[in-house]
């Protein structure tokens, strides 16, 4: 039988199936609800993340305009994934033990776009399939590329400016020109311009395109272009500055100038985009539905019914280990001192030479000192961490060595090394920080620095790893206790200095270990 060109039983399963669903997506986000504000929270701070606001109701908008074709289809769970979905509840958990919100936002988004195969069908989720890919760009990530990013800026302005027949003295992310000195910062990076970029060129190759080559061709074109333009923007801003006597492009107005050339390199990129545009495929046909007209049941609404429960049962067991979790963990007080000696007569030198300070936020405790053997002096920093969540965390973006915009050191070369620490050899993190001086002078202090993990006495100099202990060992029930050790000495004008930072941890390490280890034993 027959309503409208489509199958009775079709007609009638949808508002069952629809229910189900708004059902299984409202307790979705009720569970996650805390990740929902903070990726909200991210929209409304992060310049870079603004245009996440349209993209739910572009999302629906998608979905209304796919309506006809989708209601010739017959919903019916995909039991199948389930497992997936549990998957990546526990992605959820493991980014939420170590407060990563690129990691619980992620798998929140994917929580809810796995809902709508599991309970309609993977058929209804492949007619939906981009919709549900563009809900991803409402995750607010992508900022770990801008270190990398301004390396890229700073490369090319230099070396267009140098084949432009400007003299360029860099150092680092900054360089000097005769008409003055510039520094390539977050701003200067183009991942904003990029993931916008992306984000509306991937719109812009599905409504203008039907072959899957041209709309992978345009979106590879949207990645390329904003990061390219980026690099001619941010080297036409140093020339407008250097020809005007800095009384251009500088302030408030370099931004201006940035967004409009990125907005007028987009709108050419567009129309030289809408040449080669196909166009849209005739609906389907309604009197053409390959559904078969099965006997109507009340026993579907179960069904359904059990599908966004099985959903809810797979996607909200996190929150039951997360308390399982807190229940078992210590006190949140910590306490740690500088000892006044360490090994091989290392003394505690006050005051210190340098009044360097790792940009490290929120610790439980920390020491900042200097020690001295009577030839040489090292500074050390150690950061110490307990009952980590998003407000303090020891692996974030704003814990560095050196903020963006302190205004007494910079740094200026990054490495790595390899250094017997213990009984096992250690990569460490390298860096060389510049002391800014008024004069401007290439003679300024320099401070060589190494940095290291300490995650419940597990060593690493990656932040990706950090993070991992510190998931295994919060689910093994061992806690969350960790810290960063950072120790930096002068670099004398005649070389570098890698032997007495490597003297001063081999020689002391096991005397931080101890320091530390007490820390963690301290309520």
């Amino acid at each position: 039988m027959m309503v409208g060109s489509q199958p009775l039983n079709s007609v009638r399963h949808w508002p069952k199936a629809l229910l189900a669903l708004a059902v299984a997506l409202f307790g979705v986000v009720l569970v996650y609800w805390s990740t929902a504000v903070a990726m909200v929270t991210i929209w409304y701070r992060s310049e870079t993340f603004t245009h996440a606001f349209v993209v739910p109701p572009i999302v629906l908008w998608l979905v209304w305009r796919r309506r006809h074709d989708v209601a010739l289809l017959r919903p019916k769970p995909a039991w199948v994934v389930l497992i997936p979905l549990a998957a990546v509840a526990l992605m959820w958990l493991l980014g939420d033990l170590t407060a990563v919100n690129s990691v619980t936002q992620l798998a929140f988004v994917t929580m809810l776009v796995l809902a709508v195969p599991a309970i309609l069908g993977l058929q209804v989720a492949y007619a939906l399939l981009f919709p549900l890919f563009f809900l991803f760009f409402a995750v607010p990530i992508g900022e770990f590329l801008m270190p990398l990013f301004m390396v890229w800026t700073a490369d090319f302005t230099v070396a267009a400016l140098r084949l432009s027949g400007i003299p360029v003295l860099r150092d680092g992310l900054q360089f000097v020109i005769p008409t003055g000195s510039w520094s390539v910062v977050e701003a200067c990076s183009g991942i904003r311009y990029l993931i916008a970029s992306v984000t509306v060129g991937s719109l812009f190759a599905h409504l203008n395109y039907q072959s899957a080559q041209r709309r992978a061709v345009f979106v590879l074109v949207s990645f390329l272009v904003p990061v390219v333009a980026n690099w001619f923007r941010a080297y036409m801003i140093v020339m407008v500055g250097h020809l005007s006597g800095n009384t251009l492009a500088v302030g408030v107005d370099h931004l201006i100038y940035g967004w409009v050339f990125f907005g007028v390199v987009i709108m050419l990129m567009f129309v030289i985009g809408a040449r080669w545009a196909e166009p849209e495929p005739l609906p389907l046909s309604r009197s053409k539905s390959s559904q078969a007209s099965a006997p109507e049941s009340a026993a579907k609404a179960l069904v359904f019914a059990l599908a966004a429960l099985f959903v809810l049962s797979a996607t909200g067991w996190p929150l039951g280990a997360r308390l399982a979790i807190d229940a078992t963990a210590a006190p949140s007080k910590a306490t740690m001192a500088a000892p006044t000696s360490l090994g091989k007569g290392w003394q505690l030198k006050t005051p210190p030479t340098h009044d360097f300070k790792p940009s490290f936020e929120n610790t439980s405790a920390e020491v900042n000192a200097a020690y001295s053997n009577g030839q040489q002096e090292v500074g050390m920093y150690l950061g110490f961490y307990r009952h980590q969540d998003y407000s303090r965390k020891l692996v974030s973006s704003s814990n560095v060595l050196v903020a963006s915009n302190d205004r007494a050191w910079s740094r200026v070369a990054s490495g790595s090394r390899n250094v017997p620490l213990g009984a096992a050899t250690t990569a460490i993190r390298t860096a060389e920080l510049r002391q800014a001086d008024a004069t401007g002078s290439d003679q300024a202090d320099r401070l060589m620095v190494w940095q290291i993990y300490w995650i419940n006495g597990t060593l690493t100099s990656s932040d990706y790893a950090a993070k991992v202990y510190s998931a295994v060992y919060r689910l093994l029930g061992k806690g969350d206790d960790s810290a960063v050790i950072v120790v930096y000495t002068e670099k004398p004008r005649n070389g570098a200095v890698d032997a007495s930072l490597e003297a001063f941890m081999t020689a002391n390490y096991s005397a931080i270990d101890a320091l530390l280890q007490q820390a963690k034993a301290s309520r």
